[in-house]
This record gives C-alpha cells, sequence and structure tokens, in this order.
C-alpha cells in the first residue's frame, strides 16, 4: 500500500501548489492534506470492514441452509461486531479539523495516528485471511475449526476495537 500522504501531495492541483506558496496558508494547506489522507484512509479502512462483514454473513447463510443452528448465535455475533467497528471508523472525527475546530491535531500527533492505523490495517489483514479460512471450513462444515476460527476472529476485531478508540483518545487529546 501506497503512503497516502504521499499521494495526497502528489494529487495537488494547481491552485493547491499556488496556495502553499502563499505565507501563512502554507502550513494551513499541509494540514488540510493530512486531514484528507487521514479520511481516505478511514474510508479505505470501513470498506473493508463492510466488505468483511458481508463475507461474514454469507458464512452465516450457509450455516443456516445447513442446519448448522448451534454456530449461529456466535456467527451472528461476530457480523454485528462488524457492524459496530463500521460506524465507528466511519464516523470518527477526522485528524486537523482547520482553523476554527475545538479540537487540534499537530503533525506529531497525526503521525502517531498513523501508526494506530497501519497497525489496524495489518489486523484487517489477518482478519481477511482468517475470513477466508472461515469460508472454507464451513463449506466443509468443520464445524469445531468453525468455532475456533470466529473465537479468533472475535479477538482480532476487539484488537482492532481497541486500537480504533486508542487512536480516537489521541485525537481527543485524552490518551496518557
Amino acid at each position: 500500500m501506497t503512503d497516502i500522504r504521499r499521494r495526497v501531495e502528489e494529487d495537488r492541483g494547481l491552485l493547491k501548489r499556488i496556495q502553499s506558496y502563499i505565507p501563512g496558508f502554507r502550513g494551513y494547506r499541509f494540514r488540510e492534506d493530512l486531514r484528507d489522507a487521514d479520511r481516505m484512509l478511514r474510508g479505505q479502512l470501513a470498506d473493508k470492514l463492510a466488505k468483511q462483514r458481508k463475507e461474514l454473513e454469507e458464512c452465516r447463510s450457509f450455516l443456516a441452509q445447513h442446519q448448522s443452528f448451534e454456530i449461529l448465535d456466535a456467527i451472528g455475533g461476530l457480523i454485528n461486531q462488524f457492524k459496530k467497528l463500521e460506524g465507528l471508523v466511519s464516523y470518527a472525527e477526522t485528524g486537523y479539523s482547520g482553523l476554527v475546530s475545538d479540537i487540534t491535531i499537530h503533525e506529531e500527533e497525526l503521525n502517531t495516528l498513523y501508526e494506530y492505523d497501519l497497525r489496524m490495517l495489518e489486523l484487517q489483514s489477518s482478519i481477511s485471511s482468517d475470513i477466508d479460512d472461515l469460508k472454507r471450513d464451513t463449506m466443509n462444515v468443520e464445524m469445531k475449526k468453525v468455532e475456533r476460527m470466529i473465537t479468533d476472529i472475535k479477538s482480532k476485531a476487539a484488537d482492532f476495537e481497541d486500537q480504533f478508540r486508542s487512536r480516537l483518545r489521541v485525537v481527543e487529546g485524552t490518551e496518557v
């Protein structure tokens, strides 16, 4: 994955480049670009969570069709966990908010946010791999493995949420 901050900087239009030379406006422009990069990254995280949730719903449908009712509650809880994460990531504060915001994020704090984002991306990649395995084992009706995998995915999703909440505390300035 390319560095989104670099991509935003490369995608600057002619007007943005001109603005970067105006005294007092350059820092603002740079922080707005960081904010855009932050928003784009969170959008990607939310889209990936939605895709993963849909794959889990496919597994749930298969389990229901094959009357594996003992696992439906567990996978239903996992699907709800993903819905909650999607909302959390989609509607959270974006990094630096401009000139009149109550919350100001400095560049160093944004770099800390990106470290959290990287950890969340790594967790999403791992969860995607686990969901692929879950789909395969669900189709093979290996219910003991399916139960274990659901537990593992729940744990990683909880870790993802912890990372995101820590990220929010940095945004809100309440991280200790």
